[in-house]
């Protein structure tokens, strides 16, 4: 499943940020929920929002880069559209959760933290996801897969990669 081919990173149009900040008071308690916007638009916040999300808000690009950082919810490098999540909790180790996670990786040509190189995908390694019964499980976008074997992880991978 790994292209070849390398696609240049989305970013945000400068009017469609401008409309995403029109709908937000313009003060810092609109910060968080306005770069949860931006992110749902790009999948990634952009440099180049920084600064304007900023002087919208009268912060500095410092004070929102801070927040940005902090919080693990934001991503600063750009996204997959199907974001991948394998889960590495104990239920999931025990039945065989780290073989699911090296046949994904094999799938998609990509390690724990990476973006395929057309951005269809990005893989993420996460400490449970809460559906311990139906281990071991993988998650696409919102969507949750149990009980994964070998099988399973291509058709599923391959459905996602049509979109």
């Amino acid at each position: 499943m790994p292209v070849e081919t390398t696609q240049s990173a989305p970013g945000i149009d400068p009017e469609t940020l401008q409309d995403l900040i029109t709908k937000f008071p313009a003060d810092q308690s609109s910060l968080i929920p306005l770069l949860q916007q931006v992110q749902e638009q790009c999948g990634y916040i952009p440099r180049e929002a920084v600064d304007t999300v900023a002087n919208a808000l009268g912060l500095f690009p410092s004070q929102v880069f801070g927040v940005i950082t902090f919080y693990s919810q934001f991503y600063t490098e750009p996204r997959g559209r199907n974001v991948v999540r394998v889960c590495r909790g104990t239920a999931c180790h025990v039945r065989g959760g780290k073989k699911i996670l090296q046949l994904v990786q094999n799938e998609l040509g990509v390690q724990d933290g990476e973006t395929t190189p057309d951005y269809q995908f990005s893989l993420e390694t996460v400490a449970c996801l809460g559906a311990c019964a139906l281990s071991p499980v993988m998650v696409v976008n919102h969507s949750y897969y149990g009980k994964m074997n070998p099988k399973k992880i291509a058709t599923i991978l391959n459905q996602y990669a049509s979109r």
